[in-house]
């Protein structure tokens, strides 16, 4: 049995890489390519492939989003996360869209492979590194899980160091994030406790037991 396969990445590096890749290998047969989320729902649905290898930060339309559309246009697609993010809310995203496996970039060739065999088999599928971070993110209690729940769990780690006084930038090597996206979560966090300033939303995390 021949799987067929697209790669979904605007790297052309990568997609020659994964081709090289594909093509030593029997049974595994690259169908078609993309550069954008928007052309990767296009491929799903004309070529019908076992398995997209998605990578997450494309242009336009992103990886997240074009799992979740093709989880609704083409649900027999199995779609296979290929990136260099491996944060709790990129991982959990993914999946949340459908995604049945998250492998990193840089991960050993024949782990590629099997993770390709897997996700076709409607197995899930997770890199070695990841699982890791998975298995501890859903072992370890979560800070101020019960409160605020309008907001994501990395949003309420995030306030929760707000909480014990870090600075955004404190924040951002701690949890491995750019500054950027640190500063994106608290605009979030903001506007979802509906507080205008870091004063305020301190207190209100401290009074519900953070920090």
């Amino acid at each position: 049995m021949t799987l067929n396969i697209v790669i979904a990445d605007d790297h052309t590096v990568v997609q020659e890489g994964l081709r090289a890749l594909l093509s030593a290998v029997e049974g595994y047969e690259l169908v078609g390519t993309a550069g954008n989320g928007a052309q990767a729902v296009r491929a799903a649905v004309t070529l019908r492939p076992d398995v997209m290898v998605m990578d997450i930060q494309m242009p336009g339309m992103n990886g997240i989003d074009a799992t979740r559309e093709i989880a609704r246009v083409a649900p027999d697609v199995a779609v296979l996360m290929l990136t260099m993010f491996e944060d709790d809310e990129s991982v959990f995203a993914a999946m949340r869209a459908g995604a049945r496996g998250y492998v990193l970039k840089g991960a050993a060739p024949a782990d590629m492979i099997r993770a390709i065999a897997s996700v076709a088999a409607g197995e899930a599928i997770f890199g070695t590194g990841v699982a890791r971070r998975a298995l501890a993110y859903l072992t370890t209690p979560r800070p101020g899980n019960a409160a605020f729940p309008q907001l994501t769990p990395r949003e309420r780690e995030v306030l929760n160091l707000i909480a014990a006084g870090l600075a955004n930038t404190a924040i951002a090597t701690r949890l491995g994030l750019a500054p950027n996206t640190v500063s994106n979560h608290i605009s979030s966090i903001f506007a979802k406790m509906q507080v205008a300033s870091r004063a305020e939303a301190i207190i209100q995390a401290r009074s519900a037991g953070m920090g």
